[in-house]
């Protein structure tokens, strides 16, 4: 089964994740507390998801959930690749 993508989400997703990477940095999207040293907080990804899903325009329909989901694992891939480049930065 071929995967479901709203290009028009994606692009919202992406925009605002940068907004936010520009107003708060990258490390409001990493967890305070944990086990792990560099963990994803999910309650940030969804934040975005949320963001994007309001400023549509009325007019568009719901996206559907694959590309809602679509959208979710390209937000994890970026932070992560943000948080290993941070990371070669610093000589971790």
């Amino acid at each position: 089964m071929a995967d479901i993508i709203d290009l028009t989400l994606l692009t919202d997703v992406r925009r605002y994740l940068q907004k936010l990477l520009d107003a708060r940095g990258l490390t409001y999207f990493l967890q305070k507390e944990g086990h792990r040293l560099f963990q994803i907080e999910p309650a940030k990804i969804e934040l975005v998801i949320r963001t994007a899903l309001r400023s549509r325009a009325p007019g568009l329909p719901k996206p559907p959930e694959q590309a809602v989901e679509h959208c979710r694992k390209e937000i994890r891939r970026e932070l992560i690749r943000r948080v290993a480049n941070a990371m070669l930065q610093t000589g971790l």
